[in-house]
């Protein structure tokens, strides 16, 4: 016949207009309240050696002026940072040869609680 079997996924119910007013407000007035304790943090590259591309205005048909690209594989190391809405709270840069697994996510985690008591 040709045909397969297939289950129909969930789908969350409709929510009436009064409801969803209800959740818009709930969410205010959390925000409010605890904007200022959401963290975040990310890993960035930050590479030594940053060359420059100089804008330039040419004639039609000029070529543009060449900059060698940075090389990809040497001189960066990376940053592991945590910020709030008022910036920076704490940042590590980790050795070179020092790899980013659970245990020294753990460890960078608990060097940040200790920073913000």
């Amino acid at each position: 016949m040709g045909k397969i079997k297939k289950v129909g996924g969930w789908v969350p119910h409709e929510l009436m207009d009064r409801q969803q007013e209800d959740r818009k407000i709930v969410c205010e007035v959390l925000l409010a309240r605890y904007l200022h304790h959401i963290m975040t943090g990310d890993e960035k590259w930050i590479k030594f050696e940053n060359p420059k591309r100089n804008r330039s205005y040419f004639d039609p048909g000029q070529p543009s002026k060449s900059t060698a690209r940075w090389n990809r594989i040497d001189h960066k190391t990376i940053m592991c940072i945590f910020w709030n809405q008022e910036g920076p709270i704490y940042y590590e840069l980790p050795k070179p040869d020092e790899i980013i697994n659970t245990d020294r996510y753990k460890q960078q985690l608990l060097n940040l609680n200790d920073t913000i008591l």
